[in-house]
């Protein structure tokens, strides 16, 4: 759900932002090794896509110290280096994925899935059903008794995240830190907009539940 790229070559790190957010991920961009540090140890990140060959900080000292801390960010390891022995070393430093560049970008949206997938909700199923809801997470699709919801990906992310807490409430908080990414102000009414339009998709009788100075349930 929430990715942070970390590339030095700035026009591929947007572009490869832009594409894993239109796949319905929160994505922030970072440029060098400290900042991709200082980012991982202020928000909780399920992937992250890391270039090898990053500045001040190398990406595999980058790798190194998320193995050392025992983080649960799983590391997508990108770089022009595709040699055997180079996959070797950097799955050997704690990569869990290894994708060379150029690549194919669905191939790297369906990578950072999975890993998403792996990362620190590992029992999770993939089809989510629950009060007539039927929501695909790898196909990405949302049904009500069969009717199509037509959800946006930041909607499809809020209704995952309630549906996998399992009918325990989830603050607004919690919702801004796992479904938008860093620039997105704290006091902004995302959540609440965004609520109200997946309140209005869902349609009757009503399935989430505003629970006073807690947050939402389903």
């Amino acid at each position: 759900m929430r990715v942070l790229v970390a590339e030095d070559e700035r026009p591929l790190a947007e572009l490869v932002a832009t594409g894993l957010r239109r796949a319905g991920f929160a994505v922030d961009t970072v440029h060098s090794g400290d900042a991709a540090l200082d980012h991982l140890g202020l928000h909780p990140y399920d992937v992250l896509v890391l270039d090898r060959d990053l500045p001040r900080v190398h990406g595999d000292d980058v790798a190194r110290r998320l193995v050392a801390d025992g983080s649960p960010t799983r590391i997508l390891m990108l770089t022009a280096s595709t040699a055997t022995e180079d996959r070797v070393t950097g799955l050997d430093l704690g990569a869990d994925d290894y994708l060379g560049k150029p690549f194919e970008f669905p191939e790297l949206v369906s990578r950072v899935r999975a890993l998403r997938r792996r990362s620190a909700r590992p029992a999770l199923p993939p089809l989510l059903e629950r009060y007539g809801l039927r929501v695909d997470t790898v196909r990405r699709t949302a049904t009500r008794d069969g009717r199509d919801l037509d959800l946006s990906p930041k909607e499809f992310t809020v209704l995952q995240i309630l549906l996998e807490s399992d009918g325990a409430a989830v603050s607004a908080e919690e919702l801004l830190d796992r479904a938008w990414d860093a620039h997105t102000d704290p006091f902004t009414g995302a959540v609440r907009v965004c609520m109200s339009k997946l309140r209005a998709k869902l349609a009757e009788p009503a399935l989430i539940t505003t629970v006073q100075g807690v947050g939402y349930r389903l």
